[in-house]
């Protein structure tokens, strides 16, 4: 597994990273069995959050007794000072640890910066001081917000969705980084699962240079590819540059990135979920969407009430109330055909 050095943290880091999200799906002795086949196929960075019900406790448990050949990183969603203290003090208990390598802002709507009145960035300092935290990280969906993160000079990482569909602005990010010496993590390294050809992705990535991805992982099968990409990894040249504009035109102009900046939905639609539901039938096996809870889930996109809010929210200035309405009657018609509804 190569390495490389993350930003100012000083870090050596391996060249892909394992993201934590996915194992809060499966079983702790199966992702017990994944992790620690990750540390021995050469990953030693792990990422999760508070946020992600179980994962921190699954990471830790894997991980009881291994801590020092390991760099954790986990996030906290809270807008106080008082819930980071407990939120840190939950991810230590959960992840069986007394430190967090990187310990981020997860998600925020703003950048927390100092004096800025809601004393977030001085909580941290404050963890740093204590040692409970070695370096300040910042996750975000929107690109303005990555961007001010990086020149603010506050931050050792920025954490941005980054992948072969990244275009526009999010394009600068990596040189960005690289100049102000801020570690980049890549998430949603295969588009949310859209992207179907992985070696082009992973091509994508390297080439970048800086760039860690963290590809979200909860199927051996999944991190088996990975790991065979690591031994001989693909180069960035003509014949990926056109896989990625192959994946990008299948994709087309208007698809959710499942960013969540729309959420929180009134009517209590899953948005991110159902505005790109037909992609992901047409990029996995149909039959793990015809549950009843399935069904469910997405009959509640009729209760969409047209606010817009959602719309005004979006990052990418998608139409979402009509890509939640076209893509739930598109799974209905689906499921009807295949004599699930």
């Amino acid at each position: 597994m190569q390495t490389f050095r993350l930003g100012r943290t000083g870090l050596t880091v391996s060249r892909s990273a394992f993201g934590a999200l996915p194992i809060q799906r499966i079983p702790v002795e199966e992702s017990t069995r994944i992790l620690r086949r990750a540390v021995d196929g050469g990953i030693n960075f792990f990422d999760t959050a508070r946020n992600y019900t179980d994962s921190e406790e699954k990471v830790g448990a894997a991980f009881d007794g291994m801590r020092q050949k390991l760099i954790i990183a986990t996030k906290s969603k809270a807008t106080n000072a008082d819930v980071i203290r407990k939120d840190i003090q939950t991810s230590l208990n959960n992840l069986r640890t007394d430190y967090v390598d990187i310990y981020q802002f997860h998600n925020t709507k703003t950048v927390p910066m100092p004096d800025d009145g809601t004393m977030r960035y001085e909580t941290f300092l404050e963890l740093k001081a204590s040692g409970a935290i070695r370096f300040i990280g910042l996750t975000a969906h929107s690109v303005d917000n990555a961007i001010k993160a990086v020149k603010s000079g506050l931050y050792d990482t920025v954490q941005f969705p980054f992948s072969l569909l990244a275009s526009g602005k999010d394009l600068e990010l990596p040189g960005l980084c690289r100049d102000a010496d801020v570690g980049f993590l890549a998430m949603k390294a295969v588009g949310g699962g859209l992207i179907r050809n992985i070696p082009a992705t992973f091509a994508f990535l390297r080439h970048q240079g800086n760039v860690l991805p963290l590809w979200g992982i909860q199927k051996m099968e999944e991190l088996e590819e990975f790991l065979t990409l690591e031994k001989n990894p693909p180069a960035w040249n003509k014949s990926m540059e056109e896989a990625a504009e192959a994946e990008k035109t299948s994709l087309g102009k208007s698809f959710c990135r499942a960013c969540g900046y729309c959420l929180p939905c009134p009517a209590e639609i899953e948005i991110p979920t159902v505005a790109r539901l037909m992609l992901l039938l047409g990029r996995a096996p149909w039959k793990r969407f015809a549950t009843p809870e399935w069904v469910q889930k997405i009959a509640k996109a009729h209760d969409c009430t047209h606010c817009d809010a959602c719309k005004s929210r979006c990052p990418y200035e998608l139409d979402t109330p009509a890509l939640v309405a076209e893509n739930a009657s598109g799974y209905e018609k689906f499921m009807r055909e295949k004599g699930v509804i």
